[in-house]
């Protein structure tokens, strides 16, 4: 906890009804306490850090103009509203951010009243705006709904499909713009280099003056020009406002606006509150703000574990093996260098899926095509028509987003595309919106595609070069987030039977078939049933699609009692496509299924979870013993 005496204004506000009596000198007071608040607290905690620090004065204007929770105020995902959240009853809180029990690092409903729609993925916020405004149309109401969306975001094709539904419903809805020309890395977003080109031409510049001074109303509106064209010196046949593209959508276009003067945000969101129909105000900050480690390392500082809050740098733990994120990273930059025609393709998020390797080393072979999972697998389904090995490297819980297209644009066509899906399982202290629980099942229901998942970082080389070898359809590899085991590297890489599974352990009591994570759990459980006078047999199953029906019919026949285990939901996971075969060839063998629960799992750390739920060793270990002794068949928790 921190002494609040030391946080002048904020230690005086405690809800947004609070601020609206401030004058601006005091609001000024108030920003720099929450700025400062942030990186006492953030630094000792971690947590998503930069976006914040960008949307400080945003936040407080929004809630200083707007009358929260009567009016609503929707953030896309939740990382710049870590201000939203210490202005809304919850700063005595912020020191549990992402800790079991604490707060969420992103907007809940359950959490806050002013929290009205939880997001963890971007670009739902204008959808979500738009349905919340046309609800209110429909009660006949006039509470005020403001999304607020990052450039980063608008590179998502959702943004854009409800912004010109937004249009054609002349819905009252306000969308703030917060342009910081980065989301978590550098942009891809086009549209967001010509607002920078346009904003800082001198000759738009200029022009943009001559017009102030010509309609002498302009200077608090923000920029309001339609259909006017000017010669300019350099050249340039015309010039175009950065609203063109809005207004042609149907809105109402309002800035640049300076997203750290609080004045102007508070003028100008007094400007357009009484406006009915579509308004878009356009605020252009910096990300990492008042804290200079931040403003010159954005994209680590985007989020970040505690950090010393002098100089920005992460508190170094103990020596520790490389993350699986990297050894991903390096060994595709290995393949690629053998192989010309294999490519990297992320969905802005090189440094998180570890493409930002490739990204440095071979920048030919690699494609950002910013928020838009959906594209990316049909962009890599174009390229694997053309004989190009596209590897897709998403979050787990991000590449639900392009289901569709893996069915119908790669699946269906019997293309080789490669996905890897890193954060597969639980990923702590995001929560359940990044939870990787659900790909098991999402992928194994499509025909053709291939599942694997390495039991540790030799086997995830050898997976990943087998994957891109296979050319027949295609091919899923899922790993969790976290570091690896720390086993020894070999160099070059294995080719594996697709659809073999690893016996790792004789034993003759019962039979654990493990799947990725779960493995190396497995042999540490069957270390402490064995102290429990039970034998098991430990096997690597590798593939979740195809399995090992070899192996699956010899353990069958001899009537083995089956335990699968996976950090998938148990609800048509790995244990279901066991389960399903042994019931399609009219096995009776007991089985219990170790999984994650049918429900969405909160956030804390990974360990505290898998404790929580019993997929530890420990609880492994207690399960398996009780399933031994009540013989149940067919059990599932």
């Amino acid at each position: 906890m921190h002494d609040m005496s030391q946080y002048p204004y904020l230690s005086k506000v405690n809800n947004p009804p609070d601020i609206r009596s401030m004058d601006i000198s005091e609001l000024k007071g108030l920003c720099a306490d929450i700025r400062q608040f942030m990186v006492d607290v953030i630094s000792e905690t971690g947590g998503h850090f930069g976006g914040g620090l960008g949307t400080v004065e945003l936040t407080v204007a929004l809630h200083k103009v707007f009358n929260t929770p009567e009016d609503l105020l929707v953030w896309d995902t939740g990382h710049q509203a870590y201000p939203h959240k210490i202005l809304t009853g919850r700063k005595e809180a912020l020191h549990t951010i992402r800790q079991l029990n604490g707060l969420s690092g992103f907007l809940k409903r359950s959490e806050s009243e002013y929290d009205t729609f939880g997001a963890g993925h971007a670009t739902t916020s204008i959808s979500a705006a738009l349905g919340m405004s046309i609800a209110h149309r429909h009660l006949k109401n006039t509470r005020q709904v403001v999304a607020i969306i990052g450039d980063g975001a608008m590179t998502g094709g959702m943004a854009y499909e409800a912004m010109n539904n937004s249009g054609v419903l002349k819905a009252d809805i306000k969308i703030v713009l917060n342009d910081n020309n980065m989301s978590i890395a550098p942009n891809v977003w086009q549209i967001s280099n010509y607002f920078t080109e346009m904003i800082s031409h001198p000759e738009y510049n200029k022009f943009k003056g001559y017009v102030w001074d010509l309609t002498g109303k302009l200077d608090h509106f923000g920029d309001r020009l339609r259909g006017i064209a000017a010669r300019l010196e350099n050249g340039i046949k015309s010039v175009v406002t950065p609203g063109m593209l809005f207004e042609a959508l149907g809105f109402r276009y309002f800035g640049p606006v300076n997203g750290h003067n609080i004045q102007k945000l508070v003028k100008i969101f007094e400007h357009v509150k009484p406006l009915t129909g579509p308004i878009i105000i356009h605020v252009t900050t910096q990300k990492g703000k008042g804290y200079k480690p931040a403003e010159e390392d954005i994209q680590r500082l985007h989020a970040s574990t505690p950090f010393d809050k002098v100089t920005g740098k992460a508190i170094k733990k103990g020596s520790s093996a490389p993350s699986y994120t990297t050894i991903f990273g390096n060994a595709l930059v290995e393949i690629i260098r053998e192989n010309k025609d294999v490519v990297g393709i992320t969905a802005a998020m090189p440094d998180g899926t570890g493409l930002n390797i490739l990204q440095e080393k071979i920048p030919q072979n690699y494609y950002d095509v910013g928020i838009a999972e959906e594209h990316a697998v049909t962009f890599a389904a174009g390229l694997a028509t053309q004989g190009i090995t596209p590897v897709v490297a998403i979050y787990s819980t991000f590449l639900q987003r392009g289901f569709d297209q893996i069915i119908h644009d790669v699946a269906l066509q019997k293309l080789h595309a490669v996905f890897v899906l890193d954060r597969a399982g639980l990923v702590g202290a995001d929560g359940p919106t990044h939870h990787g629980t659900f790909d098991l099942t999402y992928l194994r229901l499509i025909p053709g595609m291939v599942i694997m998942s390495p039991k540790d970082e030799a086997e995830l080389r050898n997976m990943l070069f087998t994957a891109t070898e296979y050319k027949i359809g295609p091919v899923a590899l899922r790993y969790p987030r976290g570091n690896a085991l720390g086993v020894e590297l070999k160099e070059g890489f294995e080719k594996l039977e697709i659809g073999k599974a690893e016996v790792l352990k004789e034993g003759k009591d019962v039979t654990l078939l493990a799947v990725g994570s779960m493995v190396d759990y497995s042999i540490i459980a069957g270390d402490l049933l064995e102290k429990k006078g039970i034998d098991a047999r430990i096997v690597n199953m590798r593939f979740v699609k195809p399995m090992d029906e070899e192996l699956l019919h010899k353990l069958a026949r001899s009537g083995a009692k089956i335990v699968t285990l996976e950090e998938n939901t148990v609800v048509g996971g790995f244990g279901s496509g066991v389960l399903e075969f042994l019931a399609f060839h009219n096995y009776k063998n007991d089985v219990l299924m170790i999984g994650l629960p049918d429900k969405f799992v909160d956030h804390g750390t990974q360990s505290e979870l898998h404790t929580q739920i019993k997929i530890d060793p420990q609880g492994i270990c207690e399960r398996v013993s009780a399933f031994l002794s009540s013989g149940k068949i067919n059990s599932a928790v």
